[in-house]
């Protein structure tokens, strides 16, 4: 592909989004550009305070049990009481729990905080999540769920590098420099983040509209089908944060080689997001989920086979190539599926399947390691991702013949909800 013409799908793939959705991306990349402590947490509790992977595994899941209660807390806060409330309340609540984090020093008290934090921290995707599906038009949601990863991956990549050294120098200041990251995120929200929420309406002669609840959408078996495969994703991939760093510190590497390992995924993201999200935003999803899981679970797999710097970058680079395609068509297609006045729980319970990975996948690998060894873990991670291949072919045939539901008219009384194309220049 030249230059022309990545340009062209660069400036194709920013343009016509609403004023609204990019100050909701500036705020994603400021949160991002701090957020480092989950990538050195199993290394700092091993390697700097002298726990097991097992207790750090112990940690990580209590961090996913936090998850797994915020994802569904935080998807009916933002249907209730809206997604900009729910977002500021998360935000700054986890900027007081990772600032604790820095300076709890027993196990019970780094167990409560940890489970803390995964509260506070999960919280508020459902509400970004439902916040995006409201302000952008259904055709152009997967682009901008593409985008918004980006920016979680620009800022992951910048900050892996950096954080790295920082941490090396001291933990404490690390992690204080992602509470402070979190309230500046928050600031912007406040600032800049108007509600999204759209209002119901009633039309003269109508049927009344059927009430979105938590039941409603556990019911949905095709939705929740897709839950559970999400699940299997989310357990083999957040290896990249529990597995991945312990077996680097066993083999003898330091902190500043795994945030330089960590930092490949973000690169890799950032540089191919963007003229990517314009080869995959019109193809079929279940095809796409399908080659996803297996890059991914055969991506963590060949890291049984890596020894040195390089060859753990490789195997990044192959298991990012899936989560690029997998996260903005999963996510694209849970607004797909979701009624409009239910956004919030719809993708409160699709979150709930990556936290509920980030509960079980920590304790398993730290399970895995101690009794088994690296070698099984990896061999597991690539069952998991051909089982997953299985069944995204097998659940997403029939699936084009479901269109979206009716969305509910949202009112527009704020300017930064219209489209304005010179915004990518203001906050680029």
């Amino acid at each position: 592909m030249s230059v022309t013409a990545l340009r062209r799908a660069a400036k194709e793939s920013v343009a016509g989004l609403p004023r609204a959705f990019w100050w909701l991306w500036t705020s994603t990349l400021v949160n991002r550009l701090g957020g480092f402590v989950l990538t050195f947490l199993a290394l700092y509790l091993t390697a700097q305070r002298g726990f097991s992977a097992a207790y750090a595994g112990l940690v990580a899941s209590l961090i996913g049990l936090g998850g797994v209660i915020a994802s569904m807390l935080g998807g009916v806060l933002a249907d209730r009481l809206g997604r900009r409330p729910t977002l500021l309340g998360a935000q700054l609540a986890t900027a007081v729990t990772v600032a604790v984090l820095a300076f709890v020093r027993d196990p019970v008290s780094i167990a409560v905080t940890g489970f803390a934090f995964g509260l506070a921290s999960n919280a508020s995707r459902p509400a970004i999540q439902a916040m995006m599906a409201d302000i952008v038009r259904p055709e152009d949601r997967v682009r901008a769920f593409s985008l918004n990863y980006w920016a979680i991956n620009l800022g992951f990549a910048i900050s892996s590098v950096y954080a790295g050294f920082l941490v090396a120098h001291s933990y404490t200041l690390g992690f204080l420099v992602e509470a402070v990251m979190t309230l500046a995120c928050a600031c912007v929200v406040f600032v800049k983040v108007k509600e999204s929420r759209p209002e119901r309406t009633v039309v003269a002669g109508a049927a009344p509209r059927t009430t979105v609840t938590m039941g409603t959408v556990l019911r949905d078996r095709r939705f929740m089908l897709m839950v559970g495969l999400s699940f299997l994703v989310a357990v083999v991939f957040t290896q990249s944060s529990v597995g991945l760093p312990i077996v680097m510190g066993q083999e003898g590497f330091s902190s500043a080689d795994v945030g330089l390992v960590a930092a490949v995924n973000g690169v890799i993201i950032v540089a191919l997001q963007i003229p990517l999200t314009r080869f995959i935003e019109r193809r079929d999803p279940g095809r796409l989920l399908t080659v996803s899981s297996l890059l991914i679970g055969y991506g963590f797999a060949l890291t049984a086979f890596a020894g040195s710097l390089a060859a753990y970058a490789l195997t990044v680079a192959v298991w990012t190539l899936g989560e690029m395609v997998n996260a903005p068509t999963q996510s694209g297609l849970v607004a797909r599926l979701a009624p409009a006045e239910g956004r919030g729980r719809y993708q409160g319970v699709y979150t709930t399947s990556w936290s509920a990975a980030a509960l079980v996948a920590p304790l398993a690998g730290g399970w895995v390691l101690d009794s088994a060894g690296a070698g099984w873990l990896w061999a597991g991670c690539a069952v998991l991702g051909t089982g997953t291949a299985v069944g995204y072919w097998a659940l997403m045939r029939g699936l084009s013949g479901r269109t979206e539901p009716a969305p509910v008219p949202v009112p527009v009384a704020d300017p930064a909800l219209e489209t304005d194309p010179g915004t990518v220049r203001q906050v680029a």
